[in-house]
């Protein structure tokens, strides 16, 4: 990965991380499992989205990934950057 003047490769994991923990936070609170919000998003395994959330293997999402998942949680998008 070029590392940017004003961004280092660490920033951009721990980006990704507070994300995906964001989400994990959410969808646990709303009783939903990775597989039943994988699906709902157009996944066709939860394989992807396990990874993507736990940020394994170098997986994450990306911002159409993003977006449905704050439809399908019902939150505005910007609660997975708090």
């Amino acid at each position: 990965m070029k590392e940017f003047a004003n961004v280092t490769p660490d920033e951009i994991h721990n980006f990704h991380v507070k994300i995906s923990s964001n989400i994990k936070k959410i969808r646990k609170a709303k009783g939903i499992s990775q597989l039943d919000l994988a699906l709902t998003i157009g996944l066709g395994s939860v394989t992807f989205y396990t990874n993507a959330e736990n940020c394994k293997g170098g997986k994450h999402f990306n911002m159409e990934h993003l977006y449905k998942i704050a439809k399908a949680l019902d939150v505005p998008l910007c609660e997975f950057l708090k």
